[in-house]
């Protein structure tokens, strides 16, 4: 008899099915209203932070879900959003500067859904809310930078090939540097060296035994694109950090990188940590110079005077023994008297050089430099904030032992900062630093309102796509529509489960046009069962046949749209991307669940057997 269901159909339709709803499930449970502190620098997060705001809370009439401390941060769920919002306001009286306090959305998924992965669909900002930033990379400070880079850079090299020298200088705004020797020899012996190891400079003789090293137009394009994508990854690092679940960070442009975390209502933590430039610079203290003659302003030529965080002065060498860009781990912990230290992992090149370099430095002082970039109040020619790059000295340690890849730093003031600080040094130093030039906060209130929306609209397409074919194809049409009810839960499930995938306004616009166009699918079969049967054919076979021909066009027509959602994809950013996404995802489950899940339930009521009339 034809159109009998197989088992591999009843299968594989009830474990794809199954799959869906069940991870489609905690798209049910709504996210709590929800308040995230965390403390600043020079502050902790406690148990009595806890039970301070929950104090606060009952004073001023407001009863959270729970309060807890976890991840060394507070969460406080609410019921609804005016709480909320309310809450904040008394929890930045009651904690003060010293925390910040960020609205956020905290998922509510049961523990048994969560322990198997399942989790509800991640929302744009959109729909969630969020705040959104575009960042611009000072290229100027970078392209700096690589410069001083080479020049220590070029002084160690000289120095492992012999080739004595008189002086290694930067010459900044010119992106050169000024090597001069003594003899043609040594001069000639260093073009050789240096440009056999680096065939993207220029090197060019002067008359005064000068070699003068420049930047080839490949080096600086590669120098900007590195720059860009190694501060991405940093900013990704970096957010990862704080805890913001499904951010975005892409490049716009040559030197702007867009930063989207959903969910954050309060900029300040995200805008402390991703606009941070910190890192370490490891000089040995020049106990040969004189430390008052540098305060009265004659700095040796090799050494530099800096100030430590209580503002006394200290004199280092110049030259930099290992600096954070070969930082590959950290982690805040206490030393044996209970005080905050950093320990802290390199990567292979860094632990060889630091090995080799306290090797021979062993019974003299190694200063831990910290450096960060600050904006000011004043304002370059292009209107962009000036930053102002400020060091200190935060520990001076005599070097006991030859140090290896693996070490720690104490004299940070508290264990805030310690974990601050080994969180930027584990994300990464910023190649270069940037500058917000761009924000914007989507209120939670308004994506709630969005996401109302937009299922409103849902809800009211596929209440009328439902009532249309249940009048005009009768029971077949009514089949369609349980259907198109699996297609909405396996189009819920597969976005659920997709990682990356968030759904966005734009997105819930592809939810609706996909029920469209998986109700086409079965119009199309319909029809050609209609035709079938009109032609003279039995219903068993009409239904086989409508199924089979009909395959082939439902298959041509969505190829095409699943192309143009590629395209989209490839072209579009942001919204667009996430209608895209919406799109050939929606494209996939409507032919799955157009022909074979409506096909299982028509051969289950009216297959294999002798059937007069099909209402269709």
């Amino acid at each position: 008899m034809l159109n009998q269901n197989s088992i591999w159909r009843y299968l594989l339709v009830i474990i794809v099915l199954g799959v869906s709803m069940l991870y489609a499930l905690p798209n049910l449970y709504p996210n709590d209203p929800s308040l995230q502190i965390n403390a600043t620098r020079g502050a902790d997060v406690t148990q009595q932070t806890v039970d301070q705001l929950q104090k606060a809370f009952t004073e001023q009439g407001l009863t959270p879900k729970s309060a807890v401390l976890e991840k060394g941060q507070v969460l406080v769920r609410f019921l609804n959003t005016e709480d909320q919002l309310k809450a904040r306001e008394v929890a930045n009286e009651t904690l003060g500067d010293n925390f910040v306090t960020a609205l956020n959305l905290a998922p509510a998924t049961p523990a048994w859904l969560d322990a198997i992965g399942a989790a509800p669909m991640k929302l744009g900002l959109d729909l969630r809310g969020g705040v959104h930033f575009l960042m611009e990379v000072d290229m100027k400070t970078a392209m700096e930078k690589n410069v001083n880079d080479l020049v220590l850079l070029y002084r160690t090299d000289l120095r492992e090939a012999k080739v004595r020298y008189r002086a290694v200088t930067a010459d900044v705004p010119n992106l050169k540097v000024n090597l001069s020797f003594r003899t043609a020899e040594d001069l000639a012996a260093a073009k050789t060296l240096l440009s056999a190891k680096d065939r993207d400079m220029t090197f060019t003789e002067t008359d005064e035994l000068t070699l003068v090293a420049g930047f080839s137009d490949v080096k600086v394009k590669a120098l900007r694109e590195d720059a860009v994508a190694q501060n991405i990854t940093i900013i990704r690092n970096r957010v990862n950090a704080i805890g913001v679940a499904e951010p975005l960070v892409q490049r716009q442009g040559a030197e702007r990188i867009v930063v989207q975390l959903p969910g954050v209502q309060d900029t300040a933590r995200a805008k402390e940590i991703l606009g941070a430039t910190a890192t370490l610079e490891f000089r040995m203290v020049d106990e040969a110079g004189d430390l008052q003659s540098a305060i009265d302003g004659r700095v040796p030529p090799n050494a530099q005077l800096y100030n430590d965080r209580q503002g006394r002065p200290v004199l280092l060498q110049k030259r930099v023994m290992l600096t954070g860009n070969h930082i590959i781990g950290a982690n805040s912990s206490f030393d044996e008297y209970s005080r905050p230290q950093v320990n802290i992992d390199l990567d292979a090149k860094g632990g060889n050089t630091f090995s080799q370099a306290t090797k021979e430095a062993i019974g003299k002082s190694m200063a831990t430099v910290f450096i960060e970039y600050k904006p000011t109040d004043k304002k370059d020619a292009q209107g962009r904030t000036i930053l102002e790059k400020k060091e200190e000295v935060i520990n001076v340690a005599t070097i006991q032992a030859r140090l290896g890849r693996s070490f720690r730093i104490t004299g940070v003031d508290s264990p805030a900062e310690a974990q601050n600080l080994a969180l930027l040094l584990r994300a990464g130093a910023l190649i270069a630093p940037i500058q917000i030039v761009e924000e914007r906060t989507i209120g939670p209130s308004l994506g709630q309102e969005n996401i109302e929306l937009g299922t409103n609209a849902i809800m009211v397409g596929m209440l009328l796509t439902v009532i249309f074919m249940a009048i005009y194809y009768k029971g077949v049409g009514m089949v369609a529509n349980l259907a198109l009810a699996s297609n909405v839960v396996l189009l819920i499930g597969v976005l659920s489960m997709v990682p990356g995938a968030t759904l966005t306004l734009p997105g819930m616009a592809g939810i609706l046009l996909t029920i469209g166009m998986a109700v086409d699918a079965n119009v199309l079969i319909n029809e050609r069962i209609r035709e079938e049967i009109e032609n003279g054919r039995s219903v068993q076979q009409a239904i086989h046949e409508g199924y089979n021909k009909a395959f082939a066009t439902i298959t041509d027509s969505n190829i095409t749209t699943f192309l143009v959602a590629i395209i989209l994809f490839g072209l579009g950013s942001g919204p667009v991307k996430g209608f895209a996404v919406t799109l050939a995802i929606g494209i996939i489950t409507s032919i799955f669940t157009a022909v074979t899940v409506s096909r299982l339930f028509v051969n289950l009521i009216w297959g294999g057997r002798k059937v007069d009339k099909l209402p269709i």
